[in-house]
């Protein structure tokens, strides 16, 4: 992870829609710079739709920004198109399986899944200063507060304000689903499977009571 304060990496990379962008083309520009795990997943269409209904108050204070992921091109086009995004999402292509850019930023990180691990996208925004160096870093971010805590540090709040106005709420990250139970589901099953013999036997029990009538027994 990128310390607050250092130059923070240059980078030449293609939006969804084909146009090419670089840090440096933002000097004298604020950028926010954030990354998230997948295109088109629960918590990533929030942050990212959040940041699109907030984008008019960054424009306002001459800052831009900029989204990354590891998905590729046409997966980019879909989710900007799907949710009328109204910022650039940036293809990091990966070189031997590692997205470079995403890399030396530090949010390409081991992840765990079922308990296998793999590597994966951090949830890590970045606001990046005029002189293109590090002003701010958020690590594992709330998708719901993000943009508008990023929105509140432009414009010069004092941390301890900032944090009062995003409480915190867990998330998990979105390409991680949480673990079945399968337990319950067993139980629904054994449930089924008693009701289906009370059944059978109340229908077998029924049949042989017709059958002593008709006999006269």
């Amino acid at each position: 992870m990128l310390a607050v304060g250092s130059i923070a990496p240059d980078f030449t990379l293609r939006d969804h829609a084909g146009n090419v962008h670089t840090l440096s083309q933002y000097r004298g520009r604020r950028v926010v710079l954030y990354f998230y795990p997948k295109d088109d997943t629960p918590d990533c269409t929030t942050q990212a739709c959040t940041f699109r209904d907030t984008l008019p108050h960054f424009a306002g204070l001459d800052a831009v920004v900029l989204g990354v992921s590891a998905d590729n091109e046409r997966s980019h086009q879909k989710f900007a198109n799907k949710f009328k995004l109204n910022f650039p999402l940036l293809v990091d292509d990966r070189v031997d399986g590692t997205p470079a850019m995403i890399s030396a930023y530090g949010a390409w990180v081991q992840k765990s899944m079922f308990g296998k691990p793999y590597m994966g996208v951090s949830r890590t925004t970045y606001l990046i200063d005029a002189q293109g160096r590090v002003e701010r870093v958020w690590q594992k971010v709330n998708p719901v507060y993000n943009p508008v805590e990023v929105l509140h540090a432009i414009r010069g709040l004092p941390l301890q304000e900032i944090e009062a106005k995003t409480p915190p709420m867990f998330i998990m990250e979105d390409d991680e689903p949480a673990p079945v139970k399968k337990t319950k589901r067993k139980a629904k099953k054994k449930s089924a499977k008693k009701v289906s013999k009370k059944t059978g036997k109340k229908k077998a029990a029924k049949k042989a009571g017709k059958k002593k009538r008709k006999r006269g027994d």
